[in-house]
């Protein structure tokens, strides 16, 4: 297949570029070209696509069997997209997320529960409705967290900097929520999978690890990723609404029960998770963490202290 990756070069898109290029596809990246190719014979289109007239100027004379949709975060980021390609491509993945469901006291989240018309990931929502009702073979993929090398959002790498300085980790309230992370390569690997399939054409599929932990227990497992003893972790519990905080975040994940069921992606798309939640942290720390030398970066702890001075 000749195949689309509106974006390619950070994080997940180049895990999902390099299954691609190894499966045999021959794949095209857009982007604004700030960084190089993950895989050095994969071709780059250069563009800003939230610039319509540029999208269309730039792949309007371009086919493609298949498109993922990696970075839009609103219907306006893939609007004009769908419009260029709508009666051109077979199938058409896009990047949603598990954040569009609304809190409910039935969990796990399943794919058919509703949304939250107020979340933050709204605009995710908005463009699988909007896919849906302009017939395109589209396939959504809702992650929950995302996690391992060469991510950018301050996830597993919160936990470590506390951790391999051996200070306290701060949790809000009892540290019994119970949360869901997903490696980011087993994610490209189900988004990989989706590929030829024509039973994935119109679903939605959660994609994330099969197991669920708790605020605690994702500390006590980073201790033991870093090579710490989990027993001797000091966790400290606070309440957050004791707190102005401000703009600033002082835990990297939201307060409440958050996780979803994956077994639909499982059976339907022949997929399973490689990583297990210590294997897959143990991944982050050594080959991003360490790599990256933010074990010997300066952070900013003040909000900690805050906290600890508090409790």
């Amino acid at each position: 297949m000749r195949i689309l990756i509106m974006g390619g070069t950070r994080f997940i898109g180049v895990y999902l570029t390099k299954i691609l290029v190894e499966q045999g596809h021959e794949v095209v990246l857009f982007n604004r070209g700030n960084k190089p190719a993950p895989v050095a014979e994969v071709k780059q289109i250069h563009g800003d696509r939230k610039d319509s007239a540029q999208l269309k100027e730039k792949l309007s004379s371009q086919e493609f069997d298949a498109i993922f949709d990696n970075n839009g975060r609103e219907l306006s980021d893939t609007q004009p997209l769908v419009e260029i390609f709508k009666d051109r491509v077979e199938h058409f993945i896009y990047m949603s997320s598990a954040g569009v469901y609304l809190k409910s006291d039935q969990l796990p989240h399943i794919e058919g529960d509703p949304v939250d018309p107020k979340s933050r990931h709204k605009g995710k929502h908005e463009t699988e409705a909007y896919l849906a009702a302009q017939n395109v073979p589209f396939t959504a993929i809702r992650p929950t967290y995302i996690y391992g090398p060469q991510n950018y959002n301050d996830l597993e790498a919160w936990f470590f900097d506390r951790i391999v300085r051996d200070r306290p980790v701060p949790i809000p309230g009892n540290g019994m929520h119970i949360t869901q992370l997903g490696h980011c390569q087993d994610l490209a690997s189900a988004m990989a999978q989706v590929l030829g399939r024509e039973q994935a054409k119109g679903q939605i599929y959660n994609v994330s690890g099969d197991r669920y932990v708790t605020f605690d227990g994702l500390a006590r497992t980073c201790a033991t990723a870093v090579g710490k003893s989990a027993a001797e972790l000091k966790i400290v519990h606070y309440e957050p609404k004791q707190f102005d905080f401000g703009k600033r975040k002082a835990f990297p994940m939201r307060v409440q029960h958050f996780f979803a069921d994956v077994h639909q992606a499982k059976s339907q798309l022949n997929w399973q998770p490689e990583y297990d939640l210590l294997s897959g942290l143990q991944d982050s720390y050594k080959n991003d963490y360490l790599v990256s030398g933010r074990d010997q970066a300066e952070v900013d702890f003040s909000l900690d202290e805050k906290i600890l001075a508090a409790t």
